[in-house]
């Protein structure tokens, strides 16, 4: 996807999108006559994904040679990560007080779902989630953290082992090659499923007319989100034009692709493949790609964390509950943990939400208020989170390389 074939699969992907969107809108839930061909897109890169985080994670580990520099790119990763977490929570919660979209809200227009069945979470509960019994269940069921811990542990085996660890690394090298030659063929007809997926969903929201009574009913709600996701692409883009030293237009145009489709999909895992292809394109440190992108598709949500912090002053607003400074600065201390240590938790999303609301002793029913809108606000979400794992790449390039 080189040159002018980049571009127009770029703008094949924007044209899919704004059509998929008008048909829902237009022809409501007619589109979910197509919404398997956006199930089956969705599926496939999903069945790449297990493949390509092993691979891309145990060359990238092996090919640093030196274990002490797993230590720093490990090091650098993660503190990127929790700083643009803090930053997005904060950016969030700054909007939610200045939007204030929870006041005046009427609770009795709200459908509010049912408790969610959710235990208690604890810091041990994280710690256990980093480790599986059985790699091969965890693979079938897609948990990706205790995946990149065992591959991390075998790259790291595999890379003191000398001349006998070289044919398992170049099994390795070489299923990652074919593993990205996959999604170059996949991306032929990507256009096609990124339709079927906005055309199908916004059919299944009612259509037009239906997706705008409910985008009113929370207008100023929705407008504190995508403004505060707006400000922290923003900051982003600072990030990568001051501390990765790139141009943002041109990152942006190879990143392109991937954001569109993390966009259409709602997943930051399926992106992956994607995502690790516009980042090669930009020219990113391969070192530093195959390590950092698979751990943040897994571990990074600036967007999520962001979104929830919203979403918990809006509930409290909506509840009439005023929150102090001191109980804002412990979901923003909350939101900013629980967005990067509850990924190996089953339904991460909830989890973390349900998390957060426990914190500051909001009622979880409010999860109900928001759900109208929340299949729109995810795609506006995990956009950023991808864009977030990209540049966390280019910086942890640059900073690797400088320390060489």
């Amino acid at each position: 996807m080189r040159g002018m074939t980049e571009n127009k699969l770029l703008l094949s992907m924007v044209v899919a999108i704004l059509a998929g969107g008008v048909a829902g809108f237009v022809w409501g839930e007619a589109m979910a006559s197509v919404a398997w061909l956006g199930e089956l897109f969705l599926t496939t890169l999903k069945m790449l994904i297990v493949p390509l985080v092993a691979a891309s994670i145990i060359t990238g580990v092996a090919g640093l040679g030196d274990v002490r520099k797993l230590g720093r790119m490990g090091g650098y990763s993660v503190a990127y990560y929790a700083c643009t977490t803090l930053i997005a929570v904060s950016i969030g919660l700054l909007m939610a007080n200045l939007w204030q979209p929870g006041v005046g809200v009427d609770l009795a227009s709200g459908a509010p779902a049912p408790k969610p069945a959710v235990g208690d979470v604890s810091i041990t509960d994280l710690i256990l989630s980093l480790v599986h019994p059985n790699i091969v269940d965890a693979a079938a069921n897609m948990k990706l953290l205790p995946i990149i811990v065992f591959c991390i542990l075998l790259a790291a085996a595999l890379s003191t082992l000398g001349e006998k660890g070289r044919p398992v690394i170049g099994f390795f090298e070489g299923l990652n090659e074919a593993m990205m030659r996959i999604v170059e063929w996949i991306m032929v007809f990507a256009p096609l499923g990124v339709f079927a997926l906005i055309a199908s969903k916004l059919g299944s929201a009612g259509g037009g007319e239906a997706f705008v009574a409910q985008l009113a009913g929370l207008a100023k709600y929705a407008l504190a989100v995508i403004s505060g996701l707006l400000a922290h692409a923003a900051v982003l883009c600072a990030i990568l034009m001051l501390i990765a030293r790139r141009s943002i237009v041109e990152y942006l145009r190879h990143m392109g692709t991937a954001l569109m489709t993390a966009f259409s999909t709602a997943s930051s895992s399926a992106t992956l493949p994607l995502t690790l292809e516009g980042v090669k394109l930009a020219g990113v440190d391969e070192k530093a790609r195959r390590f950092v992108l698979p751990l943040g598709a897994t571990i990074n949500m600036d967007g999520t964390a962001l979104y929830e912090a919203v979403a918990v002053l809006f509930i409290a607003q909506a509840y009439g509950i005023d929150l102090t400074f001191g109980q804002q600065m412990l979901v923003l201390l909350t939101a900013t943990m629980a967005a990067i240590g509850a990924a190996g938790i089953p339904e991460a999303g909830l989890v973390t939400m349900v998390i957060v609301l426990e914190a500051v002793g909001l009622p979880l029913d409010g999860i109900g208020l928001i759900l109208a809108i929340d299949w729109f606000l995810d795609r506006c979400r995990t956009t950023i989170n991808v864009f977030g794992d990209s540049v966390g790449a280019a910086v942890v390039g640059r900073l690797t390389q400088a320390k060489q």
